[in-house]
């Protein structure tokens, strides 16, 4: 049966001032998703979505993000947002995969806050975390700085909710890539290390030389 990963990279609101009064809480604006299923790239999927507490942006948002108050106002609502992860849940076993576990977590309290239920059935990876403990990081490292480390640059724009999803599956196949090349290494045999063909060889040459 075939598997699915939904990479998600949500965007929020933000409130002006960076104490946050009490009765502010994150709502997704923004969502950027890519499907790879059996390891090819399946859909992806970038839209705005309307907040519902508070739909005016705040300044400190918008410059942050670059995202218009008209974007937004243009966007799904975020019933639609729900009901449109459920699509792809639907085709087949579905794990979600973040950059931290902040984006799901804001999902998680979001549908709580509206009545809706949680799209997700499955355990998901935070990539950030794997990549800490890949690399033996005592902190967890920020999404484009990791594709840095790797000698990449992230895709399009940091704080693009698409842009962000795609640059955590490139991260995420290169550490795949590095994880099977080290299963593979310690499944080496000494004859795999070792040509002992050429070994022999220069032992031959060398017990001829001596011989003469």
């Amino acid at each position: 049966m075939s598997e699915q990963l939904l990479f998600l990279d949500f965007e929020f609101t933000m409130p002006e001032d960076r104490s946050t009064p009490e009765q502010f809480r994150p709502e997704i604006i923004e969502l950027g998703l890519v499907s790879v299923i059996d390891g090819e790239i399946f859909d992806r999927l970038s839209t705005f979505v309307r907040p519902m507490r508070f739909p005016t942006l705040t300044e400190r948002c918008k410059n942050f993000l670059q995202i218009r108050q008209e974007d937004v106002d243009a966007g799904i609502s975020f019933r639609e947002l729900v009901e449109t992860l459920q699509t792809y849940v639907e085709l087949c076993p579905t794990t979600p995969v973040t950059w931290g576990n902040a984006d799901l977590q804001v999902l998680r309290e979001n549908c709580s806050h509206a009545g809706l239920p949680f799209p997700f059935d499955r355990r998901e990876r935070d990539l950030s975390l794997e990549y800490k403990r890949f690399f033996g990081n005592r902190q967890q490292t920020g999404l484009w700085k990791a594709i840095e480390e790797y000698g990449r640059t992230g895709v399009g724009r940091h704080h693009r909710a698409l842009d962000d999803a795609l640059t955590t599956v490139e991260i995420f196949r290169m550490i795949e890539k590095d994880k099977e090349y080290l299963n593979r290494r310690e499944r080496m045999t000494l004859g795999d290390r070792v040509d002992l063909e050429d070994v022999w060889k220069k032992l031959h040459d060398w017990q001829v030389k001596t011989a003469k």
